[in-house]
């Protein structure tokens, strides 16, 4: 496989500070898309355009065979975590990974800009928490997640409220259509009946949690890395009676939806303004302006 894309996640951010525990030396890059160079897959030819799952569940522990739930699995490989990822010329793809043809007329920049946070939000809004047609939501962060979980939600027919992020980012959301309403914190929002946490700070969460309407839900899933604790007032749960979700990861059948509604994604959003492309060889000054907020999606091109 010959990566054409490779994204930056803020998960590489957590690697490159060593908040999580990986095999070195490490290529990194769970995010790709690519051409295929050569393949022993049936269906696939060389030049064919795909996308890659960037987890490969091993079928055989607990969660996978007992729970039905790959996001868990024990023994789960990921490219750009514990295997070589997409930051190189060339990537081999082992038995077993979900790979997936891209749509016709889809703008590859525009697939990368959601790489990761698509099937994430996908795997959240389809099987932790669906969103239901005519629902209030309100999604607490406007990075990639916070937008893919806006933009999903809106697809299923619920009215979204963006609350939170740096005000460039909430401009760049409202003038792509992302969202029907935008907040900064601590404003004045109607509460809603699915509140859905993307900001990957843990004080939001009990933000969060005062902002659902009584018998509603929260959805958990921008804490993807430990960031500490945090106080919560667990009354607001109870006096609420909130459902309380978290979603973790994705798997390959979630990226191939995502990639499934690319056309109906692209159709209603510009979704190539998210991203800012960079040469492989500048992923330094990448991953520096990624962790500074000074770009919202960084791509990486050969």
């Amino acid at each position: 496989m010959a990566p054409a894309y490779a994204g930056i996640c803020g998960t590489d951010l957590h690697l490159r500070e060593g908040r999580l525990a990986v095999p070195l030396p490490l290529v990194l890059g769970h995010e790709g898309l690519g051409t295929v160079h050569e393949s022993r897959m049936e269906g696939f030819a060389e030049g064919d355009v795909v996308m890659w799952a960037s987890s490969r569940a091993c079928g055989r522990c607990e969660p996978c065979t007992r729970f039905r739930e790959p996001t868990l699995c024990e023994n789960r490989r990921t490219y750009g975590v514990n295997r070589p990822g997409a930051w190189a010329d060339h990537i081999r793809l082992e038995p077993g990974t979900t790979v997936i043809r891209m749509p016709d007329g889809v703008d590859p920049v525009a697939a990368m800009s959601l790489a990761c946070a698509g099937p994430t939000m996908v795997h959240a809004l389809s099987e932790r928490r669906p969103v239901r047609v005519g629902e209030s939501v309100i999604v607490q962060g406007a990075g990639p997640v916070g937008l893919a979980a806006a933009a999903l939600a809106q697809l299923g027919g619920a009215r979204v409220t963006i609350v939170g992020g740096p005000p460039e980012r909430l401009a760049l959301a409202r003038e792509l259509g992302i969202g029907d309403d935008w907040a900064d914190i601590g404003a004045d929002v109607p509460e809603a009946d699915l509140v859905i946490e993307c900001a990957g700070v843990p004080a939001a969460v009990g933000q969060g949690l005062r902002m659902a309407r009584r018998g509603g839900a929260y959805l958990v899933v921008g804490q993807y890395t430990d960031a500490g604790d945090t106080l919560i007032n667990p009354h607001q749960i109870v006096h609420r009676q909130l459902s309380v979700f978290g979603s973790w990861a994705f798997s390959g059948a979630h990226l191939v939806e995502y990639v499934r509604l690319l056309p109906a994604l692209t159709a209603r959003f510009d979704l190539a303004r998210l991203v800012t492309a960079y040469p492989l060889d500048d992923h330094q000054r990448a991953l520096d302006d990624v962790a500074a907020g000074r770009v919202l999606k960084a791509v990486l091109t050969p």
